[in-house]
């Protein structure tokens, strides 16, 4: 099996949505996309509108996770329109933490090297060329990646190999045939999806002949077959074949341009429209303008008025979703809709068709600029983790937003404005490289010297320091001061003031930096910003430490502190402790350092912050080189070499910290000699992301020897090997997290990976095989 390098998006080795109702029937398909995916590079299945490609796709990588140990991810293009941005698509969707300038494909093929990954690229057909060529690219220089597409089209590679994917078959009725009529795999995803909204519905002699014909007038096509099944709520099967009846009679003889299950598919999407209420067909067209999802707040904001009064919107979002023609999905305890992309397409050409999408765009983007505004007032204080999950899952309706303003040139300001409203969403998130490339074209199209662009040019500073471009960020701030001087700005000077004390930091003028941070410190206060002033703190308490100055490094850190806590911020809290950390270990107070170092480790880790996780890391493993405990500091190292690889930028906006870094690496070496530190620290580089947090958490007493990891049970890890234990034992996951001290989440994960590896589906089948192997004197037994 492949290594996974830690930090490199292991948290979530399948990065595919959990299946809301049953998969039936194509086994004869799934069993050749599993032929095909054997032997070929790129799997792509074509299909019309319908034929349930998506569907297909997902449920054949997920049964193909056990041959990806590396992973399997799904990337959705159809909300995706600019094609400039489709590496950049792919890299956030492979969940890809980079600080790096390099370009996105580049670091695609540097983070997939020598792994067994599988990719999901889904509704490939508007970007047909581009596809084509990024995954020509991937696949030529990634042997050990395959990719699955969904496309009405072939991408037209060499590589590929194409599986067109026809409706479901449906048999003839006949007295002769009729059990085999009723294991039809349309007929039971009638049955299954008509269960749903009659219960007790199933097929039986009496209806089967109406059943089949309702399917073979629908071509067999799924998406067709679930939306007729939705009229059983209304309607007797016989009711619904009748009336299909006359609608096709009614569509043969219109138009004949549209392939015949084109025109079965358009006919019943029709009658889908026209059963609809005329608020819950405004609404079809309306939401028609999201990408990959909206919530009730959002169809509240952007969908009523002019036909749909507010209080309605609930109803009618019901209403739609009563049809089948709304989506309803829970996502992090919060429920979202979606529309399908064909359903999605159809409402998007009755929108165009009344000349509204334009301003129902406007809306749009009316909506989430103030959602952008609105992060942004309030991430300083409780509600900012939600909003960072927030943010997350609304990326592809911000980049639509932006894409809106940056093409009007009389919203670029606005565009500008909201770009700079998400910069924690751009650096605290897979997406900092989108956010440069904002951040770049706002401050090239949008020249005016205000308020808004000095606030860009801080926070297009600030992003460049996180990829290490000092250069550039030099530049930025430099144009930042001359607008505030311009302004008489005391807020943008404030801001201004602090990173230019970054910059002075990262090239190393401690002297500059400490008389910019302190100016700036005094600034924020005077302007009142308790997020200025904390940032300005840590930063700060970093070069104080790095000078020498350690109880004003742990002054200013538990300033900070105050501060984040009075305002029930969290993110700046967990810097501001590993900054007082360092600062309360280089006054000799290990233990106590420690724990800071760890508490902040843990939120970091729950938010899935890896710079902030990083910077713990590196933290404790100083620590541990103080304490003698060179094992322990060495295996760290090692972690670390792995995380800062992925990241792209070694301390990536904390470089002056290096000289930590170095001086441990320096004194573990002397300390273990070169064979026992390199293998210590080999050891350290091929723990999983989640063992590397658990390592770096465990409690050790000072100057107690390392505890060795458990010896471990091919092809199990350490750590899986002592879950296994537990499992055996019949702990249940939170029992598991508490007996280890570790999140529940990370035990569940680790459950999964263990049934992966070992090709189970219950605990109990681990159970037996641990048995076995601890019975068995001659398993093979590995340390």
């Amino acid at each position: 099996m492949t290594a996974v390098l830690p930090g490199a998006s292991t948290r979530r080795p399948s990065g595919l949505p959990a299946e809301v109702t049953s998969f039936v029937g194509r086994r004869h398909e799934m069993a050749e996309v599993r032929r095909l995916l054997s032997g070929s590079r790129v799997v792509t299945l074509t299909g019309v509108g319908g034929v349930g490609k998506t569907r297909l796709a997902l449920r054949a990588a997920a049964d193909a996770r056990r041959q990806f140990p590396d992973g399997v991810w799904l990337v959705e293009l159809a909300g995706l329109d600019d094609a400039d941005l489709l590496a950049q698509t792919l890299a956030e969707g492979l969940e890809i933490r980079d600080f790096s300038r390099m370009p996105p494909s580049d670091l695609i093929v540097e983070h997939l090297a020598d792994r067994q990954a599988l990719i999901v690229l889904d509704n490939c057909e508007h970007l047909l060329m581009e596809c084509a060529v990024l995954v020509d690219t991937l696949v030529r220089a990634l042997p050990d990646l395959r990719v699955l597409a969904t496309s009405r089209q072939p991408l037209g590679i060499a590589s590929e190999q194409t599986l067109h994917l026809a409706p479901l078959p449906v048999r003839e009725a006949s007295p002769l045939a009729s059990e085999a009529l009723v294991e039809s795999d349309a007929i039971q995803l009638f049955a299954e999806r008509a269960a749903a909204v009659v219960p007790y519905f199933e097929v039986t002699p009496d209806n089967q002949e109406v059943v089949a014909a309702i399917c073979r007038r629908l071509d067999g096509l799924p998406l067709a077959i679930e939306l007729a099944a939705a009229r059983l709520r209304a309607l007797s099967a016989e009711q619904v074949l009748t009336r299909l009846d006359d609608r096709f009679r009614l569509l043969t003889s219109g138009s004949r341009v549209a392939l015949p299950r084109q025109r079965t598919l358009r006919a019943l999407m029709d009658w889908s429209y026209e059963l609809c209420t005329e608020q819950e067909r405004l609404l079809w067209q309306r939401i028609s303008v999201f990408a990959g999802g909206l919530d009730l707040e959002a169809a509240e904001e952007v969908c009523s008025g002019d036909g749909i009064a507010r209080g309605d919107v609930l109803d009618v979002v019901t209403g739609l979703v009563d049809k089948s023609v709304l989506a309803r999905e829970e996502q992090q305890g919060a429920v979202r809709y979606r529309l399908l992309e064909t359903v999605r397409q159809y409402g998007r050409e009755h929108l165009v068709a009344t000349g509204q999408e334009p301003a129902l765009r406007r809306r749009h983007c009316d909506h989430y600029r103030a959602v952008a505004a609105r992060a942004r007032a309030e991430l300083f204080g409780p509600a900012q983790v939600d909003w960072f999950l927030r943010l997350s899952t609304e990326h592809a309706n911000l980049r639509n937003a932006l894409e809106y303003c940056f093409a009007d040139p009389s919203r670029r300001g606005e565009g500008l404005a909201m770009t700079t409203d998400l910069l924690y969403h751009w650096i605290s998130g897979y997406y900092l490289g989108e956010g440069r490339r904002w951040l770049e074209e706002g401050l090239a199209q949008e020249a005016a010297p205000d308020e808004e662009r000095g606030r860009a040019l801080w926070a297009a500073t600030w992003v460049a320091l996180v990829q290490a471009d000092i250069p550039s960020a030099a530049a930025l701030i430099e144009e930042a001061g001359s607008v505030a001087e311009a302004l008489g700005s005391e807020s943008l000077l404030a801001y201004v003031t602090l990173f230019q004390g970054m910059v002075a930091t990262c090239r190393g003028e401690a002297e500059t930096s400490i008389k910019l941070h302190h100016e700036a410190v005094e600034l924020q206060r005077c302007a009142g910003d308790p997020l200025g002033l904390a940032l300005a703190l840590i930063r700060l308490s970093l070069v104080h430490s790095v000078v020498g100055e350690d109880l004003l490094a742990v002054s200013d850190a538990e300033e900070a502190v105050a501060i984040c806590e009075a305002h029930g911020e969290r993110w700046h809290r967990a810097y501001a402790m590993a900054a007082m950390g360092i600062g309360v270990w280089r006054l000799g107070d290990s233990r106590r350092a420690a724990v800071l170092e760890k508490e902040s480790l843990r939120f970091n880790d729950a938010l899935d912050d890896a710079l902030g996780v990083a910077i713990g890391l590196e933290a404790l493993a100083w620590i541990a080189a103080g304490e003698e405990r060179y094992e322990r500091a060495a295996r760290l190292l090692g972690a670390l070499k792995g995380v800062w690889g992925v990241l792209g930028a070694p301390l990536s906006g904390f470089g002056h910290l290096a000289c930590y870094h170095d001086e441990c690496e320096e004194r573990t070496l002397r300390a273990l000699g070169e064979q026992d530190f390199r293998a210590a620290v080999r050891d350290g580089a091929a723990l999983p992301y989640e063992e590397v947090i658990t390592y770096a958490l465990q409690e050790e007493a000072v100057g107690a020897k390392p505890v060795e990891p458990a010896a471990r049970l091919a092809p199990l890890t350490r750590r899986e090997t002592e879950i296994a234990e537990l499992v055996s034992r019949g702990l249940s996951n939170k029992e598991i997290a508490a007996a280890l001290v570790i999140s529940q989440r990370t035990a569940e994960g680790h459950i999964e990976h263990i049934l992966n590896k070992l090709g189970f589906n219950s605990r109990a089948q681990v159970a037996a095989w641990l048995s076995e192997r601890r019975g068995n004197p001659r398993a093979v037994r590995t340390t």
